[in-house]
Parts: C-alpha cells; structure tokens; sequence
C-alpha cells in the first residue's frame, strides 16, 4: 500500500496557465525594491537597519522602553543564543590565564597598573563562579533595528537620534552597510538571523532588553486624563469599564492633587456622572457654582442639617432586618467616635439602646415601619439617661444634644442628593468635629446611595482625616468594596501617605482601588509608597523629580507616567493656586 502519491507531472500548457494565476505571494510582495550600501528601498519607503555592536558594563532595567516609544516606525530583531556553560568555564579559564599573564608582566616591567585590566580580570571571575554555581547562563544575544521614513533625509535625522540616544547609555550602534537587505530580513518575524552580530551577554543583562512597561493607556471611550508622558499619546479612560471603579490619589502637599481630580469630575459630569464632594477646605465650591450644582456647608451656625439616625431604603428591597441592622452598626460606629471610644459594657448598652431607640418610633424588622420619622440624637440621649450603666455615656453625649453641638447631630434631615454636581463642606467644622461630620456625611451619601441606582462619583478629600479613627476607617474601607454593586466610584485623596499606609483599613482601600494615581512624593514618604506599590528605583527618581500635576497613573495591571493637562477655561475654574487666585480677583476688580 502506498502512502505517498507520486506528485504528477505538469504538462507544458498546465504550467504556462499556472504562471497567469496570482498567488499569495504575488499579493504581498512589493512593486520595487532597490538595495543601496546605505539604505533599503521597498516602495516608497526607505529602510536603514542598525545594530548594535557594544553594551555597557551595567545595563538599567527598560533600557529599552524610551526607545520602543518613539514615534517612528520602526522593526526590532531580537536573537537570543544559549551558550553551553562548560564551553564558556573553558573559554573563559583561557582568558582569565591570558590577563593574569599580561598583568604579571606589566608587574615585572614596573608598569603602573592597569585599572581597565584589572576590572576585567574581576569581571571575568566573578562570571566563572556564577557559572560554576548555576546562578546563571550565558547567552549571545544579538539586537537590530530597522527605521522606516519616506524621505532618505529624515531616515538619516531618525538613525542619528537613535544612535545618540543608545550612546548617551553607552550602548553603542552602527549602520549594517553593504547588508541592509540583511538586516531588513533579520527583523522580519521570520525567525532568521541573517545578520549574525551576537554579544555575550548573562541572564540578568539579557533581561533588562525586555520592556515590560505599558506604553499606551487609550480606550475609545471615557474621558482624558491627561498626556503620556512616555509618547505624548492621549490617556483617555473610562474608570467605570473596570472591575471596580474606586481610585486613589496620593501625593506631598501643592503637588496637585485636587487639582488632578477636579479635571476628572468636570469632564465626568459631561457624561452623565453625578459627582459627590467631601470638601474638608472648601476647595470645591467656586466648581460647584461653576457648573451650577449644590453647596452644603455644614457646620454649627448652618441651617442644613443631616440625621445620623436616616433609615436607606434599598433598591435591592433586601430585608427589613438587614437595614435595620445596617443602620444601627452606622449609628454605632458614629457614637463611637464622638464619645471617643467605647468598654466593652459601654458598647453592649450602647447597641441596645439604639434598637429600643428605633422602637420608640415603631421602628422594627419590619419594612413597612421604616417609612416612620426617624428618631434624632436627643431620643437615644433620653433612653441612655433611664439605663444602668450608661453614665459616662450620658455624659460624653450632653455636648451634641445638650450642650454646643447640638444643633448640627440633633435634628431632622433637611438636604437632599439630586443629581449633577454636590458639594458638602466641612472647612468650618470644629477640628475636633471633622472626623464625627466627615462619617455622618459618608453614611448620609451611602444611605442614598444605596435607594437610587445612577452612575456615581464620590470624592473623598484628605481621607486621612477618618483614618485616624478606627470606626470611620472601618466605614469607608466598607464603603470602598460595596462600591461597585452599586455603580458607585470612590476617589480617595489623601496627603498623609505615612498615616494611610501605615493603617491596615487603608491597605484594604488601595487593595480594591482599580485606579491609582501617584503624584509628587517627599523623600520620607517614597519607600512606603515604592513597597506598597511596587514600583522601580526609575518611577521612584520620577515621582521625587517630577512637576505639579505630574506623576504615575495605574489602570489595573497597566501604568504610565502621566501629565494632567486641563483647558483653560477649566483651569480658571479648578485652580487653587494662591498668586492665580489673587491674580484672578484682582483682574476683576
């Protein structure tokens, strides 16, 4: 039985019809191709290949990423040799007897030491022993790039900007002359080295040649960020096309921070996205008013107010029970911070306290009670007074119900969430109350929320305010991971780098943060930033070095440097810049 068929011969006229036929071949081939000593033509293209011939005797990490961004087009050829290690222990004893003889001799001579000499001996000695210990291999590792332009004067402007740039590294190239046909071939995905100019080169070496950075962080949707720093190309994102849509925002004091985020919030509103302020210094009011939104100044001499004790009302219809419990583990964590923690007894009188609290005003599991007024700080203030016990409590609370503060936590809610731009500042808020405002203002947000589904923003500024308090860093680490069910993205921004990261509720923060924005950091703070995020001894040189409103942008497993850029007419609006301001105030005037 045969299992090969004898291929049948073609006739003459077979053949003369086979040639009229186009091929695949015929479709890709190019209509001319003229080869110079200097250059390569194909089409209207001319090509010129460079390799390279010299490496230093270090090599960074992504050497080769600034080289991979230009914007030209451009061919990379990479070849990689394993070398046989017992061939290269031999070749290198060879050598090592060859320097150490040439160095005895210049000794015997009386000849000043020769440095480059001796390195070299070093160098070769310390391959040996790795060699020998399997720490690494040996590799002959060559690299070549083909440079495309339509004009032969530009094809030599781009070979010498690479050729300087790879020089200022001491990585040396030179033109393959008399074979760029070579060399256009060499950098083909057609896997074959036609070039052969290898370098011997070790594992570590042959590594830093990969570039593992993203370049480009661009979708057809979302909104602009700001320019890549890497390749000038637009970062244009939408956050919400995400796992979650939580960021956060580290960066020293002016080094833009608000400034970066505010860009954000103006373009996401074009979108539809409601955006939710927490102003700690009121930096957001003149964007409120730009963009006719709300202002809401809490404080105590303030008219508007917000009932800690708001029952939400689910659109998930979950149980009656679930949000009555929800409600008194907010209302829990609230009076915690203002009585400034709770013993083991104060905190178990005060858990029933607050259910007999919602009894009062025929409250229950039951979902149809929770329509009822709900009960204010004076209510839990009284059931506290009638119970053993709960002395020291009675007495920490007089101030909110009693005493000076009671005005801001003792009456009914007369805000509301509607959609567009909100702003709740808290400037004027005692210091000691910043905290206590900034959780009330949270569960207030998260309490309606939770009642109406719509895309959402949520910026919380200096955060490290609540993390200095265990409950409100509890509340918003919560907030932070029950975001997404419900279209809800929190921007935390937060200068006290050491507090947040130091803190286990902030790590958890970040953990579920799909976007992270690094701005200008102190040399303090850039370790625990460098460990936390991982990043390189050349992103950690950036964000020390880098200008306002500049640092690194991650979009979850990607990353790039970047620069927000904002129009005018934007940045008259988001600026707070004091010499701007007055500028501004004295124009008008």
């Amino acid at each position: 039985m045969a299992f090969f068929k004898e291929k049948k011969e073609l006739s003459p006229e077979e053949k003369t019809f086979n040639e009229g036929l186009a091929t695949a071949l015929d479709l890709i081939s190019p209509a001319a191709v003229v080869v110079n000593p200097n250059y390569f033509q194909l089409n209207e293209y001319y090509l010129k290949t460079m390799f390279i011939y010299t490496y230093p005797r270090y090599l960074n990490t992504n050497w080769l990423s600034p080289v991979i961004t230009y914007d030209i087009t451009m061919d990379l050829g990479m070849f990689i040799y394993p070398v046989d290690s017992k061939k290269a222990m031999d070749d290198l004893k060879t050598r090592i007897g060859q320097m150490e003889s040439a160095w005895r001799i210049e000794r015997e001579k009386g000849m000043v030491s020769d440095p480059e000499l001796e390195t070299a001996m070093q160098d070769v000695e310390s391959l040996r022993y790795a060699l020998q210990k399997g720490e690494l291999k040996l590799f002959k590792f060559s690299l070549y790039f083909t440079i495309y332009s339509k004009s032969i004067q530009e094809l030599e402007t781009m070979s010498k900007q690479l050729e300087s740039h790879l020089g200022g590294r001491l990585i040396y190239t030179k033109p393959s002359y008399l074979q760029m046909e070579e060399g256009f071939t060499s950098t083909m995905p057609l896997g074959s080295d036609e070039l052969m100019i290898p370098n011997n080169l070790d594992t570590g070496s042959v590594s830093t040649a990969f570039p593992f950075t993203s370049t480009e962080l661009t979708s057809n949707q979302g909104i602009l960020y700001g320019l890549n720093r890497h390749n000038n190309s637009l970062i244009l994102f939408d956050r919400y096309s995400l796992e979650n849509a939580n960021m956060v925002v580290f960066g020293k004091s002016g080094s833009g921070k608000s400034y970066a985020v505010k860009v954000e919030a103006l373009r996401s509103l074009m979108w539809g996205t409601d955006v939710i302020v927490i102003d700690p210094e009121d930096e957001y009011k003149k964007l409120a008013e730009a963009v006719g939104g709300t202002y809401i100044r809490l404080s105590v001499r303030s008219n508007q107010r917000i009932n800690p004790f708001d029952l939400p009302v689910s659109f998930e219809q979950e149980s009656g029970e679930d949000t009555l419990r929800g409600a008194v583990v907010s209302a829990h964590g609230l009076i915690n911070l203002m009585v400034g923690g709770l013993n083991a007894e104060e905190d178990a009188i005060l858990d029933r306290a607050i259910l007999e609290t919602y009894a009062l005003r025929d409250i229950t599991s039951d979902i149809n009670t929770h329509k009822n007024p709900a009960p204010l700080m004076s209510d839990l203030y009284n059931v506290l007074k009638n119970m053993r016990g709960a002395e020291n409590l009675v007495y920490k609370l007089s101030k909110y119900v009693e005493g000076t503060f009671s005005g801001l936590f003792n009456q009914p809610t007369n805000i509301d969430l509607g959609k567009g731009f909100i702003d709740f500042s808290i400037r004027d808020l005692e210091e000691q109350l910043r905290p206590i405002g900034m959780y009330m203002v949270l569960n207030f947000i998260w309490t309606r929320v939770r009642s109406d589904l719509r895309r959402r923003m949520l910026i919380v500024d200096e955060a490290w305010w609540m993390m200095q308090h265990e409950d409100s860093a509890r509340f918003l680490t919560s907030l932070a991971r029950r975001a997404r069910k419900y279209y809800l993205g929190v921007s935390v921004i937060s200068q006290d780098v050491e507090d947040f990261l130091s803190n286990d509720y902030g790590k958890v923060i970040i953990a579920n943060s799909s976007l992270q924005l690094l701005l200008k950091q102190s040399p303090t703070s850039i370790k625990k930033v460098s460990d936390v995020f991982a990043l390189t001894e050349g992103e950690k040189i950036l964000l020390l070095e880098c200008a306002i409103g500049e640092g690194l942008f991650f979009a979850g497993l990607n990353h790039v440097a970047i620069k927000v850029i904002a129009s005018y007419i934007e940045d008259q609006i988001i600026t707070s810049d004091p010499r701007q301001l007055l500028s501004m105030e004295n124009k008008n005037e």
